[in-house]
């Protein structure tokens, strides 16, 4: 099997909610569509009468909810997730007749919401989460056009995709079993270890990284901050109320220590899902819908655990060596293996991640991260009315609690005696992504989402 060559930077990424599948991956897909289509030579564009974006599987099933046509829409006007800003998204489309110029070489096309189609939920291409956007000629006919596919985490890739020429990561590995392997021949640390392919993969200095780990957690502790001090009812048709910062507030009301424990870590993980929900500021971690989980694990270790800065960071670095193993072995799309594949992922990354902070070793971290995920197993993606709401964002609270109590029991128990190993689980959940419905991933046709509107 090929080694993992995701890295950081790809894995966390900094952008605009409510889902990265949803959201960033159609963004980032307009975005390369504009770049590549202002090559075309100025003939061709010219017979160009018309742009159109066909959305297909869970994109068209719940792309209205989680803001596919403001997002796909928003990357065709040339903004990238990383720096759109909130309200740029929370302002397009007010309607399906408002018009917008998208301009390509020395050419603008009028583009309104009709022209982003909600098209077939059942299709043959590859990945559930599709979107051909194409410029079209009077009579209909293709001039350009480009099949992406959102495949999770905020990644796109398109029809012929090729991986990315990498450096060679200097220790190499595509399970858990080879990463403990390589730990145990080369005596080396998971954070060092870590870091040392991260260079190669990218090119960046241990500096750089370091810096840019620093940016991610910031951004996660402003989402928690945000969420905490913001009250009122989110966006969309559900009337959701914000809960984040009500339990923090309430949370000294708890008269036993454990019980304020608990109602914190939810409230931190309510507040920066709750961001996440209203379209702002998150961190995919490893998806947009499962944002509020590490940045709730962050605030505890910082408030509570106490734990220096390089410890957090470290800390991060076995949580994406997680994250890595269940994108490569498996899935962190809802598309395509159901919640367990974000919430679940969210969860065995959290664990890791508090179980190396803490000082733990590999055997430790792997036990936590694959309690966590054990315990996600099946877990469906039925958003009520398609939007990042219910069930998700106490999803978000009860993941956070559960990576909590896996590192917890990993760390308490003789570690030698834990008999599953993490990837096992992560075979597991693929197996088990492959078996679940459709209407189980992302497209709001079963579970709490149907149940909801009958009721």
């Amino acid at each position: 099997m090929e080694p993992v060559v995701t890295t950081l930077f790809e894995l966390f990424k900094i952008g605009p909610g409510p889902s990265s599948s949803h959201t960033l991956g159609p963004m980032r897909a307009g975005y390369d569509f504009i770049r590549l289509a202002a090559k075309i030579p100025a003939g061709e564009l010219g017979r160009t009468a018309k742009l159109t974006v066909r959305l297909f599987g869970s994109l068209s099933a719940t792309g209205k909810g989680h803001g596919t046509n403001r997002a796909v829409l928003a990357g065709l006007l040339g903004k990238k997730p990383d720096d759109c800003p909130s309200d740029f998204l929370d302002n397009l489309l007010p309607d399906d007749t408002t018009p917008y110029s998208i301009v390509i070489g020395e050419s603008t096309f009028e583009v309104t919401g009709k022209d982003i189609i909600f098209d077939a939920l059942v299709h043959d291409f590859p990945f559930s989460n599709t979107l051909v956007i194409s410029l079209l000629a009077e009579n209909g006919a293709p001039v350009f056009e480009r099949e992406y596919y959102s495949v999770g985490g905020g990644f796109i890739q398109w029809k012929g995709w090729t991986p990315p020429e990498r450096g060679t990561p200097p220790y190499p590995y595509s399970t858990m079993e080879e990463l403990k392997k390589q730990l145990s021949d080369n005596d080396i640390s998971l954070d060092r270890l870590m870091i040392a392919n991260e260079k190669a993969l990218t090119g960046f200095s241990e500096q750089r990284i370091f810096e840019n780990i620093g940016r991610i957690l910031t951004a996660m502790d402003k989402a928690v901050e945000t969420g905490i001090n913001t009250d009122g009812v989110l966006p969309g048709p559900i009337g959701l109320w914000r809960k984040g910062g009500e339990l923090l507030r309430r949370s000294n009301s708890k008269d036993r220590i454990a019980d304020n424990f608990l109602v914190t870590l939810s409230a931190y993980a309510f507040a920066a899902a709750e961001e996440n929900a209203a379209g702002h500021i998150v961190v995919t971690a490893p998806t947009s819908g499962s944002a509020g989980v590490i940045p709730a694990i962050l605030s505890i270790m910082r408030t509570r655990l106490m734990l220096p800065d390089q410890s957090i960071r470290e800390g991060l670095l076995a949580a994406a060596a997680v994250g890595f193993l269940c994108k490569h072995n498996a899935t962190i799309a809802g598309a395509e293996g159901g919640c367990q594949a974000e919430i679940g992922v969210a969860s065995a990354m959290a664990a890791a991640m508090l179980a190396n902070a803490c000082g733990y070793g590999a055997r430790v971290v792997e036990n936590s991260a694959e309690t966590a995920l054990e315990h996600h197993l099946g877990m469906t993606c039925d958003p009520v009315q398609g939007y990042v709401q219910i069930p998700c964002i106490e999803r978000n609270a009860m993941s956070a609690v559960k990576a909590y109590t896996a590192f917890m029991i990993a760390s308490t128990e003789e570690h030698t005696r834990h008999k599953v190993g993490l990837d096992v689980a992560i075979k597991a959940m693929a197996d088990t992504g492959r078996d679940l419905s459709c209407k189980y991933k992302e497209t709001s046709q079963g579970g709490l989402a149907t149940c909801m509107t009958v009721c």
